[in-house]
């Protein structure tokens, strides 16, 4: 999966830093995104092995009808079939949280709640966590899995939540969400109490981050390199 991701609708500078920042803002500004309904059937919700004990999240859209963007194996899996063909203008991926997102009751849900994909003897599910409190709410999953790295596991949506795109000021953009009618809150206490399971957990995949600016190497930069700080959270 080594493609460019190739976007169907470029972002405009300012839709860009607040797609960057909606997450960390309060409730009336991540209301600042409007979303509408999408074809499913032509997505699909995808888990990728890595490793010997963890998956990724990705999600694939159909844009035009052939050559497909994936297709079903016999044993179950799904291939992913636009590694063979050069699929600008035909598919498109979303590969991270630049990508994807949580929306429920109409707004953004704040960045604290992270999409997992949990493994467990019942299959594998993909989970909204909330990383303060460590509850979760099963978004979608699949109950039939096995570990292959040249395939797919295919995860279907729980009732209730549906994907979705974003839009700002009437502009549809390329983000999908995974959106919910009911609030988390509601969501989350609906759920109180039940296990989240994290036998084998993995986050999916956050954005790379910037390169140096003036692609300059750091072994050509002189005197001391300053190192940026990541603060750990578990």
């Amino acid at each position: 999966m080594g493609r460019t991701y190739f976007r169907r609708a470029a972002l405009s500078a300012g839709a860009v830093g607040l797609a960057a920042i909606a997450g960390s803002l309060p409730g009336w500004a991540r209301a600042l995104f409007d979303s509408s309904p999408l074809q499913e059937e032509r997505f699909a919700i995808l888990a990728q092995a890595v490793g010997p004990d963890r998956w990724k999240l990705l999600v694939l859209e159909q844009i035009k009808a052939r050559p497909l963007c994936w297709e079903e194996r016999q044993d179950g899996l799904m291939n992913p079939s636009l590694n063979n063909f050069d699929f600008t203008g035909i598919c498109s991926r979303y590969l991270d949280s630049n990508g994807y997102s949580l929306r429920t009751s109409g707004r953004d849900v704040d960045k604290r709640y992270r999409l997992r994909l949990n493994q467990s003897k019942n299959g594998l599910a993909l989970q909204a966590t909330d990383s303060v409190q460590g509850d979760g709410i099963t978004v979608a999953r699949a109950s039939k899995v096995r570990r292959d790295k040249n395939a797919f596991v295919k995860l279907t949506l729980e009732p209730g939540w549906s994907l979705e795109r974003r839009s700002y000021k009437g502009r549809t953009l390329s983000h999908v969400y995974f959106a919910h009618k009911q609030s988390m809150n509601t969501l989350m206490a609906a759920n109180k109490g039940k296990p989240v399971d994290r036998s084998l957990t993995f986050t999916a995949s956050m954005p790379k981050p910037p390169s140096q600016p003036g692609g300059r190497r750091l072994n050509q930069q002189r005197g001391p390199i300053r190192l940026t700080v990541i603060p750990f959270r578990p």
